[in-house]
């Protein structure tokens, strides 16, 4: 990357963090707020009903999830909030026009949701550390898992906001399909502990693969191949990625 290049990048980026930094309270303290809650609440409810599964302690067993929701759902709604927002604004159309390249565009778009998702998550993990012994067991498969997690949510936001023509079609986005699937990934619970068919219906669920990799890093429990998780979810970050760049250089719906 030549030096011009690498500052159209950065001043992109920058201006990506800049944007959800002055409302700290709404896109840090909210998602902050809600995994406290999420964590006392069923620390202090299920926790004393649910003692261990698979031989960790419930509240420990369902934090990781909680950390990998929260990457998810902030880098997704950055992007897909941050590219509609600035359709609407007519300020895509001038960034399309100039020196910079749709690679850069499209990478500092990522990258601005991936780093408010880590930040969240890494809050997340603070406050999980301090309320509960949670370990970190395999850090060198949860440091890619994470990575792979965020900018994988990051594209899907980016495609959502590329595709949306309304604020209604990102709620929708989120609230029908990335919600449940999420939720039904297996945050909260082991899928072998379902009846069938409904243990083999969240094996369908690419979320589940998500939370495995995840989970496995800090606590050391996968349902899962960790390896055979680990390629599929590059792969699947990859062809997003290549995706969303062909739409950037084409710039489907973002040219008027």
């Amino acid at each position: 990357m030549s030096a011009a290049a690498r500052i159209r990048f950065l001043t992109l980026l920058q201006r990506e963090v800049s944007r959800f930094m002055k409302i700290k309270k709404q896109t840090l303290g909210g998602p902050l707020l809600e995994t406290f809650l999420y964590v006392t609440v069923f620390g202090a409810a299920l926790g004393t009903r649910i003692k261990e599964l698979h031989g960790v302690e419930y509240i420990v067993f369902v934090i990781p999830g909680l950390i990998m929701m929260a990457l998810a759902t902030n880098a997704f709604t950055n992007n897909s909030s941050s590219i509609l927002q600035q359709k609407f604004l007519g300020a895509i159309h001038d960034q399309l026009s100039s020196p910079a390249s749709p690679l850069e565009l499209l990478l500092a778009f990522s990258l601005g949701g991936f780093v408010r998702g880590a930040i969240v998550a890494f809050l997340t993990f603070i406050v999980a550390i301090i309320l509960t012994a949670l370990p970190v067991d395999h850090v060198l498969v949860l440091i890619p898992a994470l990575c792979l997690v965020g900018f994988f949510f990051a594209q899907l936001g980016v495609l959502i906001g590329v595709r949306a023509e309304q604020f209604d079609d990102v709620a929708f986005a989120q609230t029908f399909v990335l919600t449940p699937l999420i939720f039904l990934g297996g945050v909260f619970y082991s899928a072998t502990l379902l009846p069938e068919p409904f243990e083999t219906l969240t094996k369908f669920n690419p979320v589940y693969y998500m939370i495995s990799l995840v989970r496995y890093g800090f606590v050391g429990f996968s349902e899962v191949s960790i390896p055979l998780s680990l390629a599929a979810l590059t792969a699947a970050t990859a062809a997003l990625f290549v995706f969303n760049l062909r739409l950037f250089q084409r710039g489907y719906k973002l040219r008027s």
